[in-house]
């Protein structure tokens, strides 16, 4: 901002020092809704959150989305549309002591009688509260002492108990893209109050075009890593030039910048049991392509070849199943061959395994045939096994007729006895399972409605 009429030169330049020595991140926040980039969906005209500010109805709410999007910067902002206080608590370091004061000083101004004021209270990382912590802001939020504005990372429906979920609206940030990040670049160059540091009288720092677009791409959709990036990429450049001017724009500079680029991942969190799942239904939709893809993207962020092994072997029984016998045992050798191996060489193996699942025939029939028996247990509780399939030790038990009646199959013709009962009565003729028409089930199946007609 401009320094106030009648402040001298001196004024004016200790501002720009103190407002410099913020981190760029920091100082390029914007100021006003329209400064916001990305997150049309929320922003633009008639978007559920933009018409909420502009009705003067500002719900408490949690802002849902990655790191870097813009959930901090916006709980700011929505502050500016009202009067109220505001407050701010990091859940990282605050506890019950911390909720109760910044509490009572909302209904302190809520029951101010010459002032009464409504508080806005924004919690960063809401996540990390436990579930009495979250329980303390029922009341308060419930009786509208404050609004609460909560940002997270994490998924709310795990990490918020129900009780003040069901208070809150909750609005989700995504990534923003390579164009949004690219604006804000350009923007932090051209920006001479806030923006990258210049001499006097200089014009805006030129960095060459690919650069930008290389930062862009390595920041994931993170605005703030974007910015980090630019600033010490501009750093380097001019260190680079003051030494040589004929390498201020090699390529080199900025390859040791941004080195080997990060992707979104996260051990425990949602990134990643949405990416096992991608894998998962892609092998299912028989697409290898996007099966090797989603391996590689949770290599790249660091997951257990091994938490993966056990993931494919699963997908062999429940979705491969009797349509091809040979895929369970291929896994098992992929995860074995691993174990010897290591990486990055046993990952080959993993990825043979997971190619051979995504084109195999297909089947759940095994699957879906042990959910109906056990639906069966439940339903029809302790049946009595028939008598002629009990075991008959004792001349007491063969007396009182277990094992009467039962034919030995090898007995029989074709070693099997055909008509022969063998679910409890009261299931008799029940069919658990269907298999499908592919690959080797498809013998299966002939074979098995030959038996069951015998039956």
């Amino acid at each position: 901002m401009s320094p106030p009429a009648g402040a001298g030169a001196a004024t004016g330049a200790a501002n720009t020092a103190a407002s410099t020595a913020a981190p760029l991140a920091e100082r390029m926040r914007p100021r006003n809704l329209d400064e916001v980039v990305g997150q049309p969906h929320l922003l633009e005209a008639g978007a559920p959150l933009r018409a909420a500010l502009e009705s003067g109805h500002i719900p408490s709410m949690v802002l849902w989305g990655p790191p870097g999007v813009g959930k901090t910067t916006l709980a700011r902002l929505i502050a500016g549309h009202t009067e109220a206080q505001f407050l701010t608590l990091s859940a990282v370091m605050a506890g019950i002591k911390d909720i109760r004061e910044a509490t009572a000083k909302a209904q302190a101004l809520r029951d101010d009688p010459l002032n009464p004021r409504r508080t806005i209270l924004f919690i960063d990382e809401i996540h990390r509260f436990n579930k009495s912590q979250q329980d303390a802001l029922l009341p308060f939020v419930e009786d509208g002492s404050l609004f609460l504005i909560s940002a997270t990372t994490e998924n709310p429906s795990f990490e918020l108990n129900g009780a003040l979920l069901s208070r809150l609206r909750v609005f989700v940030l995504r990534p923003l893209d390579e164009a949004a990040i690219l604006a804000l670049l350009q923007r932090a160059l051209d920006d001479p109050e806030r923006g990258l540091p210049r001499s006097a009288g200089q014009p805006a720092e030129a960095l060459p075009p690919h650069w930008l677009e290389r930062i862009a791409e390595s920041a994931d959709g993170d605005a703030r890593r974007a910015l980090i990036l630019l600033e010490t990429a501009v750093e380097l450049r001019r260190a680079g030039r003051s030494r040589d001017p004929a390498a201020a724009d090699d390529d080199e500079l900025l390859t040791r910048l941004i080195g080997r680029g990060l992707r979104r991942f996260d051990k425990q969190g949602e990134n990643f049991y949405d990416q096992i799942s991608a894998l998962h239904k892609s092998v299912r939709g028989s697409d290898p392509d996007a099966a090797l893809y989603w391996f590689a993207r949770m290599l790249d962020g660091g997951v257990d070849p091994v938490y993966v092994a056990r993931r494919v072997l699963r997908m062999s029984i429940e979705d491969v199943g009797l349509a091809d016998p040979r895929a369970q045992r291929l896994c098992l050798d992929a995860w074995d061959t691993f174990e010897r191996l290591g990486s990055p060489e046993g990952e080959l193996a993993l990825a043979t395994a997971i190619v051979y699942l995504a084109v195999a025939a297909k089947s759940n029939a095994v699957y879906t045939a042990l959910s109906a028996a056990r639906a069966a247990v439940e339903q029809h509780g302790t049946l009595e096994v028939p008598m002629h399939l009990r075991n008959a030790p004792t001349r007491l038990m063969k007396d009182l007729g277990y094992a009467k009646g039962y034919r030995y199959d090898h007995d029989e013709a074709g070693a099997h006895a055909a008509g022969q009962q063998f679910l409890p009565d009261a299931l008799a003729g029940t069919e658990f399972y269907a298999p499908t028409p592919r690959g080797l089930e498809l013998k299966i199946g002939e074979k098995l409605a030959q038996l069951r007609q015998g039956r």
